[in-house]
């Protein structure tokens, strides 16, 4: 079998329904879109869209399974601004209700100055945290977060984000041969897990170009994975 290409057994079946769910919800869209490395990108994701109580919640329970059953261990999660704070106490709530329940925190984007003061919200950052995101493309608001965990005394350890995008990180303009999700992993040192990647939403499009859905953007996803894309 060629490098990369996958059976139908060997297939991620949650991120297969991920990757249906985010269709149905109008979270992934295909066109033509600028990302801010400043690629057309026939595909676009954008987690704001899981926009209603019953969407977050089935969005989270992606998150918790996802999560458990990579076998990471955290002691508290942590979401940053903006994103992330929804994120991270809605998957708070999920996984004290599948029996692990876990203290949250989250960042304002400006310290106050009265009341509580600083730009940390929530559980006091100590042990193992588990940074919670939709996507990471350069990597800035990771960094970020993990700056505030270590000036916190605590222990950035893991990422967890709905959809790995699996393209080249830019530096300066320039492209380079990984990842940010890379770039964490083996420099970093985090532990990192997501819901689906890019070659799940390939073997999606795939399995519609079979059944005559979806199949003129197989053809256009591809020519950008080439491109741009890195293998994990």
């Amino acid at each position: 079998m060629a490098e990369g290409l996958k059976t139908a057994a060997s297939q991620d079946k949650l991120a297969l329904d991920f990757v249906q769910f985010a269709l149905d919800c109008g979270v992934l869209r295909f066109g033509e879109f600028k990302t801010k490395a400043g690629r057309m990108s026939p595909y676009f994701f954008n987690a704001g869209l899981f926009d209603d109580g019953a969407k977050l919640g089935r969005l989270v329970e992606f998150y918790a399974q996802r999560i458990l059953a990579s076998g990471i261990e955290f002691d508290m999660i942590f979401g940053p601004a903006y994103k992330g704070i929804p994120l991270g106490s809605a998957l708070a709530v999920e996984l004290a209700r599948r029996g692990r329940n876990v203290p949250f925190a989250y960042n304002r984007k400006e310290a106050k100055d009265h009341g509580e003061g600083g730009n940390l919200i929530g559980a006091p950052l100590k042990g193992r945290v588990l940074i919670v995101d939709d996507v990471i493309s350069a990597g800035t608001a990771a960094r970020e977060s993990i700056a505030l965990i270590r000036a916190a005394g605590a222990i950035p350890y893991a990422v967890a984000i709905a959809l790995d995008r699996q393209e080249m990180a830019t530096e300066g303009g320039q492209d380079l041969p990984y990842s940010a999700v890379q770039y964490m992993r083996r420099e970093l040192g985090l532990q990192l897990c997501c819901i689906a990647k890019l070659d799940d939403l390939m073997d999606f499009l795939q399995a519609q170009n079979k059944a005559g859905d979806l199949s003129e953007h197989l053809q256009r996803v591809g020519a950008y994975r080439e491109r741009y894309g890195v293998r994990d």
